[in-house]
């Protein structure tokens, strides 16, 4: 692949990526512990991922289970995720703090995938942005004598660069979506 073109395939992929990440975080009524991965503990005066202060673990589908090393670190894992945005009030017994998961109303379900299909459509704008600087950037290189041949040349893959990346996120969606509704 042309390096003129392999800056902005890496931007479309870093695009896609920050999505699906994004997605990893969107809690579709099972238990997955990408939805802390976001979230900052207080230690000793650091903000910390939760990940880093206690063993994170997945008893069963509906529950989260956190560990964590230091006992004192209980209260402010708790107040971290009570201050964060998950929706889920954390249980303790001392030792461990539990998340439990409700099952989603159908109304939560249809409201989740409306924000996964916002935002994918968030990263098709972002990509067809992408695309739109690099066809500028190669109109810039008609002054500096490339030939128009090779300018078309260059367009044309950024577009099927372009079209395989929407594909991806249109999928991408697609699994979410259907993740979100399956009950």
């Amino acid at each position: 692949m042309d390096e003129r073109l392999e800056t902005y395939n890496s931007k479309m992929r870093k695009t896609y990526e920050h999505l699906d990440g994004d997605y990893q975080g969107i809690r579709a009524g099972r238990a997955n512990p990408h939805v802390l991965d976001k979230l900052r503990v207080d230690y000793y005066g650091t903000p910390t991922p939760i990940q880093q202060v206690g063993n994170v673990t997945v008893p069963d589908a509906r529950m989260i289970q956190i560990a964590p090393w230091e006992k004192s670190l209980i209260k402010a894992i708790e107040k971290a995720i009570l201050a964060s945005d998950i929706g889920i009030t954390p249980s303790n017994d001392g030792t461990v703090i539990r998340l439990t998961f409700p099952e989603l109303t159908e109304e939560r379900r249809k409201d989740l995938v409306k924000d996964v299909k916002k935002k994918a459509e968030e990263c098709k704008v972002a990509i067809r942005n992408i695309r739109r600087d690099g066809n500028d950037s190669f109109k810039k290189l008609a002054k500096a004598e490339v030939s128009e041949d090779e300018i078309k040349e260059l367009t044309d893959e950024l577009q099927k660069l372009t079209d395989k990346y929407i594909k991806e996120v249109d999928k991408l969606m697609e699994e979410k979506s259907k993740e979100i509704l399956t009950v």
